[in-house]
C-alpha cells in the first residue's frame, strides 16, 4: 500500500515539524514503509496532496492542524485516494470529530496508516467574490468569523485560550447583523450575533456549535443564534463547550442540504480559514472524502 506523509511544519506554532522523527519510528515499528514530505509552505502542501493523489498513493496522512487539512481536502474531494490524520495544531476540531487520538502521536499514525477507511461527507461554500471551497467541519459568518479573524491576528496566548480572548475583545464593540437565508427553499430573516452551517460538530478548540452535525448523513446543520444583547451572549454562549446552547430559546438549529446566506458586510470562515464575503451558497457533497476514522467520543 502506498502512503505518503506530508507535513506542515509550521504547525501548532512549530511542532508539527517536530514529530516527524516519532511517526517515522512508529510506522518502522508497524512494518509501513511511507514517504514524508515536509513542505515549505501552504500551495507546496497543497501540491503534495495533488501529487499524491495523482500518483494513485492509497493513503495520504497529514501532519498539522484544521486549516493544514482544509488544503488537503481541496485536493482529496472526491479522490480515491485516502487522508490519515496525525494533528497538530491549535485547535484540531476535525480530528476531534472523527475520533483522531489528539496528544498522542503513536495512537494516531497507526490510525492513519492502517485504520478502517470511512467516506464522510464535505461542505461546499461559493462566496461572492467567486471563491469556492470545501469543508469538512464548521463554516461560519457573523461573531465567530470576527473571533477568527482577531485571533489569527493574535500571538498570545496560545492555544485553546487564544480563541477566548479573542470572543472577550470581540464583544466589545460586536452588534447583530440582519442576516437573510434561502435553507432548502425556506425563506428565513433575522437579526443574529452568528450563523454556523456545520458538517461537523465543533470549531475553536472544542466549541460544539453545532453539536448534532453528522459528517455521514448527507445533511448540514444550521444553527442561527439569534440577535441578543451581551449579557444574554454572556449567559447563552459558554454552553457551547457542551452543545447545549441549542437548549436555549435563542437558538434555533435545522438540517438542510443547501443553504444560501447573506448580511451586509460580513465575511465567511470554513475550517477557521477565510473564505471570502457572503453573499454565500453552502450546500453538501455526500461521501466525497475517503478518511481513516477513529472511535468518535462526544
Amino acid at each position: 500500500m502506498a502512503i505518503r506523509v506530508i507535513v506542515n511544519p509550521s504547525s501548532g506554532r512549530g511542532r508539527a515539524g517536530g514529530l516527524v522523527p516519532q511517526i517515522q519510528q512508529t510506522l518502522a515499528e508497524i512494518g509501513q514503509a511511507a514517504a514524508i514530505d515536509v513542505a515549505r509552505d501552504g500551495p507546496d502542501l497543497a501540491e503534495a496532496v495533488r501529487r499524491a493523489r495523482d500518483l494513485g498513493d492509497e493513503r495520504v496522512i497529514v501532519v498539522g492542524g484544521d486549516g493544514t487539512i482544509h488544503l488537503a481536502v481541496q485536493e482529496l474531494a472526491g479522490a480515491d485516494t485516502a487522508m490519515g490524520l496525525v494533528p497538530a495544531g491549535t485547535g484540531d476540531d476535525n480530528a476531534r470529530m472523527l475520533g483522531v487520538p489528539r496528544g498522542d502521536v503513536r495512537a494516531a499514525t497507526i490510525l492513519a496508516a492502517t485504520g478502517a477507511i470511512d467516506r464522510v461527507d464535505l461542505g461546499r461554500v461559493a462566496t461572492a467574490d467567486g471563491t469556492e471551497r470545501v469543508f469538512l467541519g464548521v463554516m461560519s459568518s457573523g461573531f465567530d468569523s470576527l473571533v477568527n479573524e482577531r485571533a489569527n491576528r493574535m500571538t498570545w496566548p496560545k492555544g485553546d485560550a487564544r480563541y477566548l480572548a479573542a470572543i472577550v475583545g470581540e464583544l466589545r464593540t460586536f452588534r447583530p447583523v440582519s442576516y437573510t437565508a434561502d435553507i432548502d427553499g425556506r425563506e428565513v430573516h433575522g437579526d443574529a450575533m452568528l450563523v454556523a452551517i456545520g458538517n461537523g460538530a465543533s470549531y475553536g478548540g472544542g466549541m460544539r456549535v453545532c453539536p448534532d452535525a453528522d459528517p455521514a448523513d448527507g445533511l448540514l446543520e444550521v444553527t442561527w443564534l439569534h440577535g441578543v444583547g451581551t449579557l444574554t451572549f454572556l449567559r447563552v454562549f459558554p454552553r457551547v463547550f457542551s452543545g447545549k446552547h441549542v437548549t436555549s430559546g435563542h437558538v434555533s438549529t435545522v438540517r438542510a442540504r443547501r443553504i444560501i446566506l447573506n448580511a451586509p458586510n460580513q465575511i465567511v470562515y470554513a475550517d477557521g480559514e477565510y473564505v471570502g464575503p457572503l453573499p454565500a451558497t453552502v450546500d453538501v457533497l455526500p461521501g466525497a472524502l475517503a478518511v481513516a476514522r477513529g472511535r468518535v467520543c462526544a
